[in-house]
């Protein structure tokens, strides 16, 4: 072994020459590089070749020259290929069941474990590996602003995870990878909206990775429950709901749509209108990348419409297709290809369902059959994805 002690460097201004180079265990510190189009003969371990022919870049390791590559997101961070339906109504009682499916795969969903109250009338959204449901109704009292959350990748029961700033049901949740939003609802209490209605406009946010109470976000544009959600990388845009307008004088079915940029807080902005007025539509993100999806809900009449939207592109909603049946608030998510709607309310009938419907996200048309939930006649549930 060789060591080497410096004391002094002269004539600073000239390279120093090392004629047998640096080696540390054995090999040079100097990394060689080639531009060719065809592999270099004798590499030695570190060495780059730039492939002229096909614009690439490899690195010799291991024996062999590996491609270096710069892998973009193929969905959005918070989605992930196992879908989870977390509480509901099961004959108007609240439920606590977690059940869950591969996205990917056709087939009836499995138990998952309990979330540790019973929630209905609640909202999800979800990081890539922890799934978050907020507010609701416990099946008696009034409503509640318990946060809980579960562990996608690994069943088994729901843990506390917080609360809202107050107590409300039928909101949206929505969000990124890091950060949960929850937004609008009906409270208990006077929210400030008009004539004292108890409709809330407010948007709450969490850390999803951090358990602890919400901070506010900001403000909807009007005082709205019974909406939806849905959300890419970067947006999360609200729509649907019924409120009683500026004056508070009348029930006002919505066909709005309004963002926020997920990681700034701010009040929404104008984003366009639905193909048609609903409230008690889904309750969970459909998405993709680049393409959101709302369906169902209730507005001259019960609805089986699908509508799809460019989340970073403001405008209008354009149709998609239809569901198989007519249906209320069923519970959904996605992988990022494929869209789950799970359980909800056949129209007219108040009658849950259990049923799991599919779309493809890009692909426009009507859903198709997937399997059946765990929990028969569930309504109100929501649902998120992880792995």
């Amino acid at each position: 072994m060789s060591t080497i002690k410096v004391d002094t460097v002269k004539n600073r201004s000239s390279a120093i020459n090392l004629p047998n180079n640096f080696k540390i265990g054995g090999l040079s510190i100097i990394q060689g590089y080639t531009s060719s189009g065809s592999e270099p003969g004798s590499p030695s371990t570190g060495d780059f070749w730039w492939d002229s022919s096909n614009d690439k870049l490899y690195r010799y390791i291991d024996g062999g020259f590996k491609e270096l590559s710069i892998a973009a997101d193929s969905v959005p961070l918070f989605m992930g290929t196992r879908g989870v339906f977390m509480g509901g109504s099961v004959s108007n009682s609240a439920s606590n069941v977690v059940q869950y499916v591969t996205i990917a795969s056709p087939g009836n969903a499995t138990d998952f474990g309990d979330l540790p109250i019973n929630q209905m009338y609640h909202a999800g959204h979800s990081s890539r590996t922890r799934g978050i449901c907020a507010g609701g109704y416990a099946g008696s009292g009034s409503y509640i602003n318990n946060v809980n959350y579960i562990t996608i990748g690994t069943a088994g029961n729901g843990a506390d995870f917080g609360d809202l700033s107050e107590a409300r049901a039928f909101l949206a949740g929505g969000g990124d990878d890091t950060r949960t939003l929850f937004g609008g609802g009906n409270a208990t209490g006077n929210t400030g909206a008009p004539n004292n209605r108890v409709e809330n406009r407010t948007i709450d946010y969490f850390t999803t990775a951090n358990t602890g109470n919400a901070t506010d976000f900001g403000d909807l544009s009007y005082w709205r429950d019974y909406l939806t959600a849905t959300a890419d990388a970067t947006r999360t845009v609200f729509a649907g709901g019924e409120d009683y307008g500026p004056s508070g004088s009348s029930n006002v079915v919505r066909d709005t749509m309004e963002y926020v940029t997920t990681q700034t807080t701010s009040n929404v902005t104008d984003f366009g209108n639905l193909t048609v007025a609903r409230y008690a539509p889904n309750s969970g993100v459909i998405a993709d990348l680049t393409r959101g999806l709302f369906m169902g809900g209730y507005g001259t009449g019960y609805s089986n419409v699908i509508d799809y939207i460019t989340i970073q592109t403001t405008g209008n909603a354009t149709d998609f297709g239809d569901m198989l049946e007519t249906n209320v608030t069923p519970g959904t998510c996605s992988d990022g290809t494929t869209g789950i709607i799970g359980g909800g309310s056949l129209g007219g009938s108040a009658i849950g369902v259990n049923s799991i419907q599919k779309v493809t996200i890009q692909t426009t048309g009507n859903a198709t059959d997937f399997g059946d939930l765990t929990t028969g006649n569930l309504e109100y549930p929501t649902a998120c994805s992880g792995q």
